[in-house]
């Protein structure tokens, strides 16, 4: 065995990359843990691994006296003087003791548990070293097996997870298939693999457009956000640093070729590449994407958009069980309620909010109400609980609690009707007619658009362009800014 443990090294260190002086350590301590086994823990014993010969040597240490007391630590000074003409008395002598092979088979076995398992830890240590520096990286690799529905794929050098949560949904591998993940953790533990994996990761998205798209791999395009529902569909939002190259397109490919590709590996998820802006009302217009926007209104404090569409629109909007809107809100960070315009119209209306000021009133009820005739709460003045459990669509459980909230409401309007005609007879000229009141209604940008046959978007942007002080679509003028604008600006 000895004499073939060179080679062994050597074929060892090249097929696992542990290092040579790494395996000859371990080989020595598990050496030096069978010979005390064997021989006694008080001898003072040192194992060397011998390169020449390609054995492992044992000598041991023992001091030279007169009468040996304990053999284990002493010599007698004839049978030193044997070994060495020139020892002296109480000199420590080393020799050389017999070699692994004749340990002894309880403590062969036990030198080799020792080597197995310092060579799995030294392999451990390896891996850990190659991969820490790679994680967030794709890696390929190999369908080795399935363990409780998570995937072992080899990856070459070692074995790594795909957690059954990291796989996408219905979509399977077989045994021998070849994979794409992303290398998501790296453990140094040796209880469990090392090597965890990701196919679900947005990052994942992310990587695999990377290696596709060159613009975003030299730093032109960047990644701004991504929103997945693994395995169904995907938002990714993009920008470029340089205004003659449309990030976009650069992601599309000729023909679609660069995002045909990137689903190709993600089985079949649909891709939304949509163009990235400052302006949350204009990105949220891009990120409904397919849908067309009429408006959107932005309250930044509460980090919410009220996004309007045309009626038409409003089931393209929120996508399939609420998917295009979820995407799009988690790209942006912002919660989104999405309107159509007939119902943004409604809740315009003086009358529509006076019944949802009305403690308990949501815009289900308001509906319920409005449609069986009750256009204003004024309307609901002296309703009784009959009338209302003939309303279709009324809850039995709510009637009772909605009677009283009508009743309170019509106390507190009358009371504040009163406060406000006083305050209105006070503050009552003495004198009549004056000049005429300015022109100060306010008008909504989007309702300029729709003057002018353009999409709210557009007016937007060029008169932000011309200078005028709005922030949004969602934005309103004075009159004379809008007759202004009209006359500078749609009549162009």
């Amino acid at each position: 065995m000895l004499s073939d443990l060179k080679r062994i090294i050597e074929q060892i260190s090249r097929d696992k990359g542990i290092e040579k002086h790494l395996l000859v350590e371990t080989i020595e301590e598990a050496v030096r843990s069978a010979a005390r086994k064997k021989f006694g823990s008080r001898r003072d014993m040192e194992v060397q691994f011998n390169d020449e010969l390609g054995e492992v040597e044992i000598f041991q240490f023992r001091m030279v006296v007169e009468e040996v007391a304990d053999e284990q630590t002493e010599i007698s000074l004839q049978e030193a003087s044997a070994l060495d003409p020139g020892v002296k008395l109480h000199d420590e002598i080393g020799t050389k003791m017999e070699n692994i092979s004749e340990l002894g088979r309880i403590a062969a076995q036990s030198a080799k548990q020792v080597i197995i398992q310092k060579m799995k830890d030294a392999e451990l240590d390896v891996i850990y070293d190659m991969y820490k520096d790679r994680k967030g990286e794709i890696v390929n690799g190999i369908v080795q097996r399935f363990e409780r529905g998570n995937m072992i794929i080899n990856l070459g050098r070692t074995d790594a997870i795909l957690p059954h949560g990291e796989q996408i949904p219905k979509r399977s591998f077989r045994q021998g298939d070849r994979i794409r993940a992303l290398l998501l953790d790296v453990r140094q533990s040796a209880r469990e693999q090392q090597l965890v994996l990701s196919r679900t990761s947005s990052d994942f998205l992310s990587k695999l457009f990377e290696m596709e798209v060159p613009e975003i791999a030299e730093g032109i395009v960047k990644i701004m956000g991504v929103s997945r529902e693994p395995g169904f569909r995907a938002k990714i939002a993009v920008s470029s640093s340089e205004s003659d190259v449309d990030p976009v397109g650069a992601c599309v490919g000729m023909k679609g070729s660069r995002v045909q590709n990137v689903v190709q590996e993600l089985q079949g998820e649909r891709i939304d590449i949509v163009p990235w802006s400052p302006d949350p009302a204009k990105f949220v217009s891009n990120a409904m994407a397919p849908a067309e926007v009429s408006m959107v209104l932005v309250d930044e404090d509460k980090k919410s958009l009220m996004v309007v569409v045309p009626d038409d629109q409003l089931s393209l909007a929120i996508g399939r069980q609420g998917q295009n809107v979820r995407l799009a809100s988690k790209l942006l960070g912002w919660n989104i309620d999405v309107k159509s315009e007939s119902r943004y119209t409604k809740l315009e209306e003086e009358d529509f909010r006076s019944l949802l000021n009305i403690d308990g009133v949501d815009e289900d009820m308001a509906d319920i109400l409005y449609d069986g005739g009750f256009r204003a709460a004024s309307d609901l003045k002296g309703i009784n609980i009959d009338e209302l459990e003939c309303l279709k669509g009324m809850k039995p459980e709510r009637i009772a609690k909605l009677a009283e909230a009508i009743e309170n409401y019509m106390e507190f309007a009358a009371d504040e009707s009163s406060a406000a005609e006083k305050d209105e007879a006070a503050e009552a000229p003495d004198t009549e007619g004056g000049p005429e009141s300015l022109h100060t209604e306010k008008v909504r940008v989007y309702e300029l658009a729709k003057e002018a046959g353009m999409k709210s978007t557009e007016l937007a942007d060029k008169l932000i362009d011309l200078g005028y002080d709005i922030k949004g679509y969602n934005s309103t003028v004075d009159g004379e800014t809008a007759d202004k604008i009209r006359n500078e600006v749609l009549d162009q």
